[in-house]
């Protein structure tokens, strides 16, 4: 085990200024391990001469005692459907194999302003429509915590972030950059043992992130710790004029108070009956009421709540998401955007063909479903009652933060983040996609819905030895509040996946 990666981002910055190590030899290791771990599948590309240019910048400013920021050195790695100048962007498709875009992404901009040193690009389900990264062109990601990489008992890293959770567990790099439509950061950061936080809509800027569900996307942070995580979110939230949906109040930076200074005893915990649901395991069960008698134990005031839509809320993410991506892919045409096939008899073939050889039988069936919902005669019964029964379940949750009298009122609901540990692949693919994301997004996507902030936290190890997680969730802009309760249950869990590292790597 590298003796840097037992080091918080803070301590990695620390030792930066003192002059006990150097970006440049963090970077290469970073690369050397991530080509010795290729068989993750965590990167679809590496990009090792801008990583190694930014990491001696870097270095520079360190011995001239001028660090941009809090990310100055830091490694850092990029979903692949976030826009990157000069570097290929594929969704993981097909259709954008050959797309280099002009510009960043407004997440990327901000990372390079901070210092922060970005070594490639992650893999993750194409255009991002799965539960498990295994809907990639470039072949599935693994989870390190499997039992055997090389064999079929290999298990899912989640999605469609998988890539991003991937290379963070595996210690490739500090943090990464996910997206997160229904969940797409914080099921990853379950099953691979690492924190994924989704922050407020609008707090972080979408642009330059390739859209699924415009109405619900957010970027999504991983790392190894909450305050990792922090370090992160402080350094690319904020308005941006580039991007008509972010929050125009201009972002203060959060900071967690020390842990023995967080006072729960005027926190309020809220456990959603609703989600105590049909295929929850007996051991997340378990870790469930542990860490809600824990959180009462130090004080804070726990009680049962309801979110009485919740049952609806999978059916309509569903519904939503696949209107939204039909009308969202209908972009690539092979002539404005995307892959373009050779038959050129008429427009109307070059349009069929390219998109047909462009994406796969995932996103093709999202498509067609998605027109289907759409056409007149379905659009009153599918697509409004859909917005009619999502603002139901966003007024769930304003109930439980904002009700009256105050005495009904909760700070944070306290949930699972999936319902099982990682699933073994072969027993994944056996399921349909639509069937993946059923089960797998049950717990993450209202929060979406809501356009509430989440973050999953690791909590312990199950009896097979894979990482078990819970899911908090705050109201709109909370997350100073949050952030605090997730770095509380962290300290007393103490989940630390470090001596596991040397362990999984061997069986790579």
């Amino acid at each position: 085990m590298r003796r840097h990666l037992q080091w918080s981002i803070k301590q990695l910055t620390a030792n930066y200024a003192e002059g006990q190590c150097s970006p440049r030899r963090v970077t290469e290791q970073a690369l050397e391990d991530a080509l010795k771990l290729k068989t993750l599948n965590a990167f679809i590309r590496l990009t090792p001469e801008q990583a190694l240019q930014q990491a001696q910048e870097s270095e520079g400013r360190y011995q001239n005692k001028k660090p941009f920021g809090s990310l100055d050195g830091v490694t850092i790695a990029v979903k692949d459907n976030f826009c990157t100048q000069d570097v290929h962007t594929t969704c993981a498709s097909r259709m954008l194999q050959d797309f280099v875009p002009p510009y960043d992404a407004t997440v990327c901009s901000r990372l390079k302003q901070s210092g922060a040193v970005l070594l490639g690009k992650t893999n993750m389900d194409q255009f991002a429509m799965g539960a498990g990264t295994v809907d990639s062109l470039y072949g599935p990601t693994k989870n390190i915590w499997s039992e055997d990489l090389d064999q079929d008992h290999w298990r899912i890293a989640g999605g469609s972030s998988g890539g991003s959770a991937s290379a963070v567990a595996a210690g490739l790099c500090y943090a990464a950059i996910g997206s997160d439509t229904g969940g797409s950061t914080r099921n990853p950061a379950s099953y691979c043992g690492v924190v994924g936080l989704k922050p407020t809509y609008g707090l972080v800027s979408r642009h330059g992130l390739i859209p699924l569900v415009n109405s619900m996307d957010v970027p999504g942070i991983f790392a190894r710790s909450v305050s990792d995580c922090l370090e992160v979110l402080n350094a690319v939230a904020g308005p941006d004029r580039l991007d008509s949906t972010t929050i125009r109040q201009p972002y203060t930076k959060l900071h967690l108070p020390e842990v023995d200074k967080i006072d729960l005893s005027s926190v309020r915990i809220g456990i959603p009956k609703e989600y105590h649901c049909q295929g929850l395991s007996s051991e997340v069960l378990e870790t469930w009421s542990k860490v809600a008698d824990l959180l009462e134990c130090a004080g804070a005031s726990v009680r049962q709540v309801s979110l009485p839509n919740t049952a609806a809320s999978i059916f309509v993410y569903s519904i939503l998401n696949q209107c939204e991506v039909a009308s969202n892919m209908a972009r690539y045409d092979g002539i404005e955007y995307g892959h373009r096939a050779s038959d050129e008899r008429s427009t109307e073939q070059l349009y069929a063909l390219s998109r047909a050889e462009g994406f796969n039988e995932v996103v093709k069936t999202r498509i067609l479903t998605g027109n289907f919902l759409l056409l007149r005669r379905n659009y009153d019964h599918y697509f409004e009652k859909a917005l009619r029964v999502r603002r139901l379940i966003a007024e769930d949750f304003a109930k439980v933060f904002q009700s009256s009298p105050s005495d009904d009122r909760v700070d944070i609901l306290l949930t699972p983040t999936t319902l099982t540990e990682a699933p073994l692949y072969k027993d994944f693919a056996s399921l349909t996609n639509r069937d993946q994301c059923a089960v797998q997004d049950f717990c993450t996507q209202p929060a979406n819905m809501a356009g509430i902030p989440a973050v999953s936290i690791p909590i312990r190890l199950s009896r097979t030895g894979l990482p078990l997680s819970l899911q908090l969730m705050s109201n709109s802009l909370n997350e100073q509040l949050l952030l605090s309760v997730a770095s509380w249950i962290e300290a007393q869990v103490g989940f630390d996946s470090l001596e596991h590292k040397q362990e999984c790597r061997s069986k790579a």
